[in-house]
């Protein structure tokens, strides 16, 4: 290695490192000088402020513009209400280059500006199914009923809860429903008011709708088109619904209903086909084509059901020649 040489003055050598081999300390001066042109200190000599260590065990000297601090932490948090993962940087500012986070999207909004995104509901998730209602559904059907019976109310339940009591699906998604007289109606309504329940009436003339336990309730005194009578409830079915007994509709009145309901702009057949398959041997058919097949909806769904075999064909009854 060639000696480091640190001039007081010229030709006179201030230190010079050890030969190779050896482990003699080298000589120190306390001189902190550096050599012309290199910006080297003497071995063994402290270093200013502004030099750091060299890979050689000579400290070189740095110009304090370019000395870099450690990093500081950062902080990584978790942002509930949007659903990311945030990167928090000591007074706000964030590195540049590969570390910075991305930048939020623009979204619409006046004037252009950037907007946060408000919290989603989870029923928006891309994929996510809708919650099973089926439990609660059935437990606000119980409370109502046994107001109704206590209340000596005329009624029957309707609509797909009806349809789990006679043995049909038992995936319950929209509400519970019951039949009532036009001229019960607001009595009706007074005794689940006085119970507690919120009764408020809706634009369609047809129902009353009322909230128990968090589900909805629609009292309906016109089912499909036509006024709900006496002979209609006479007609239900006592059957048991999770351990409450109560006036349900005939199975044929239950499905009749449900196909007189169809219109050009609700015919959804795949609904109403898993129904009919479960309780095909429970309706009357031939009832059912008389007080429905008039219709071009129904008599549709009712071919249907002939093609795949869910239902006989009507037979003709008119003399051939």
């Amino acid at each position: 290695m060639p000696p480091v040489l640190s001039r007081s003055a010229p030709g006179r050598p201030v230190g010079r490192a050890p030969p190779p081999g050896t482990s003699s300390p080298p000589v120190s001066t306390g001189i902190e000088r550096t050599t012309a042109g290199t910006g080297a200190l003497v071995e063994g000599s402290r270093a200013p402020a502004g030099h750091r260590q060299g890979p050689t065990g000579v400290r070189a000297a740095v110009p304090p513009a370019v000395r870099r601090e450690a990093p500081r932490p950062r902080e990584t948090t978790r942002d509930v209400e949007i659903g990311v993962t945030v990167t928090e940087y000591p007074g706000g500012q964030a590195p540049a280059g590969r570390d910075a986070p991305p930048r939020p999207r623009p979204v619409s909004g006046p004037g252009g500006e950037w907007e946060r995104p408000g919290p989603r509901d989870h029923h928006e998730e891309p994929g996510e199914l809708p919650p099973n209602r089926t439990q609660a559904i059935l437990e606000a059907t119980k409370q109502v009923a046994t107001l109704l019976k206590g209340a000596g109310h005329p009624f029957a339940l309707a609509g797909s809860v009806a349809v789990y009591a006679h043995g049909g699906p038992d995936n319950l998604q929209h509400d519970a429903d019951f039949c009532v007289l036009p001229e019960d109606a607001d009595a009706v309504a007074a005794t689940l008011r006085d119970a507690g329940l919120k009764v408020y009436t809706p634009p369609e003339d047809w129902l009353l709708k009322a909230r128990c336990l968090g589900q909805d309730i629609d009292l309906i005194f016109r089912l499909a088109r036509q006024p709900v009578t006496r002979e209609l409830l006479d007609r239900a079915d006592r059957l048991s619904v999770e351990s409450v007994h109560m006036p349900v509709l005939s199975v044929t009145d239950l499905v009749a209903s449900l196909l007189t309901a169809f219109t050009e702009h609700h015919c959804d057949f795949g609904a109403v086909l898993p129904i009919a398959r479960a309780l095909r041997e429970k309706v009357d058919w031939s009832r059912v084509r008389r007080e429905c097949g008039a219709d071009p909806m129904p008599d549709a769904f009712l071919y249907l059901l002939e093609r795949l075999q869910v239902v006989k064909p009507e037979e003709d009854s008119h003399d051939g020649p």
